[in-house]
C-alpha cells in the first residue's frame, strides 16, 4: 500500500518548511512541490541560490518515489544531475517529479522545476530503495 505524506504540523520536513516548499499534488509515482522565492533564498547578486533548486527537485523526486514504496520500504537519493536553463529572482517557482522507472531496489525520476511558463531547471534522479531495519 502507497505511503502518504504526513501533513507539514507534524514536522515530517523540517529543511523543506525552512526552504518554504509546499506539496500541491502527490501520489501514483509523481509529485509536484511549489515554492514561493524571498530575499532569504537569493545569493548575493539577487539570485535565487541554485541549491534551493535543486532541493525543490530532490523533495519532489524522493516525493514521487515515496508514493509507490510499500510499508517496510524507504528510499534515499544516490544521485541527481541537474541543469540550470534560467536564473530566477522573483516568482513562484513549480517542481513536477516522474517516477520514470521503478525497479526492486532503484528508481529513475526525471523533475522540471518552471517559473510560472519559463523552464528553470531539469533533473534526473537515481533513488535507492531498501528494507526498514
Amino acid at each position: 500500500m502507497p505511503k502518504t505524506i504526513p501533513e507539514p504540523e507534524e514536522g515530517f520536513n523540517p529543511f523543506g518548511d525552512m526552504l518554504g516548499i509546499v506539496f500541491t499534488e502527490y501520489g501514483e509515482g509523481r509529485s509536484r512541490c511549489e515554492l514561493e522565492v524571498r530575499k532569504e533564498l537569493v545569493n548575493p547578486h539577487g539570485v535565487l541560490h541554485g541549491g534551493v533548486i535543486y532541493s525543490m527537485a530532490d523533495f519532489g523526486m524522493g516525493a514521487a518515489v515515496y508514493s509507490t514504496l510499500a510499508d517496510e520500504e524507504l528510499c534515499a537519493t544516490v544521485e541527481i544531475k541537474i541543469s540550470y536553463v534560467s536564473a530566477v529572482k522573483a516568482g513562484r517557482l513549480i517542481c513536477d517529479s516522474e517516477v520514470i522507472e521503478r525497479r526492486s531496489r532503484i528508481a529513475i525520476i526525471e523533475s522540471e522545476v518552471k517559473n510560472g511558463d519559463e523552464l528553470v531547471a531539469k533533473a534526473l534522479g537515481t533513488f535507492y530503495i531498501y528494507d526498514k531495519k
